[in-house]
């Protein structure tokens, strides 16, 4: 009996070293995140695994393009990425195909150029101090702040740091 007990005390030593790194992991550093759509390309296609660093925002706050994968606000259950556009405090408009944050015009050269943006409800945001405003880069099949509004702060869950699959393809995240 002294046995059995010896190696079931082994199984759970090797089932601990090897389950509560990752589960440390998952919980406080990074979490994987499998890219669903096309409100990314091109930069991110459907299919893609990444790597999202849910650390880094409790030190420092989100950047401007900054991709993010956050809760959505209608739906806690969903899962979206974007890139941040509007950081807290900025007026964003959407004119003419472009965008301008505080009066100037956004340099965009994460997207292919000639892409407009188009505003869909209204054409000005004005953020207050823990919104952020988020876009796709396939700006004709994203779903973002110009449909739903500016994002709060709590619903970020971090930044895209790598992309793990497909392979050769890794990605450093802001891609500014």
């Amino acid at each position: 009996m002294k046995r059995f007990y010896s190696i079931i005390w082994e199984a759970l030593e090797v089932v601990c070293v090897a389950f509560l790194p990752l589960f440390i992991s998952y919980q406080f550093l990074a979490r994987p995140f499998l890219v669903q759509g096309a409100s990314m390309e091109p930069n991110f296609q459907n299919g893609n695994y990444l790597v999202v660093d849910i650390v880094s925002y409790r030190f420092e706050s989100p950047s401007r393009g900054d991709v993010i994968v956050f809760h959505y606000p209608g739906n806690r259950a969903l899962f979206y990425i974007k890139r941040i556009i509007g950081l807290p405090g900025d007026t964003i408009n959407l004119s003419d195909g472009e965008i301008s944050v505080n009066g100037e015009k956004l340099d965009e050269k994460y997207i292919p150029q000639g892409i407009e943006t188009d505003a869909f409800s209204k054409s000005e945001f004005i953020l207050s101090g823990d919104q952020y405003f988020v876009m796709g880069d396939n700006r004709v099949a994203s779903f973002d702040s110009r449909s739903w509004g500016p994002l709060d702060k709590k619903d970020i869950v971090g930044v895209v740091k790598f992309r793990v699959w497909p392979p050769f393809e890794i990605f450093t995240g802001s891609n500014k």
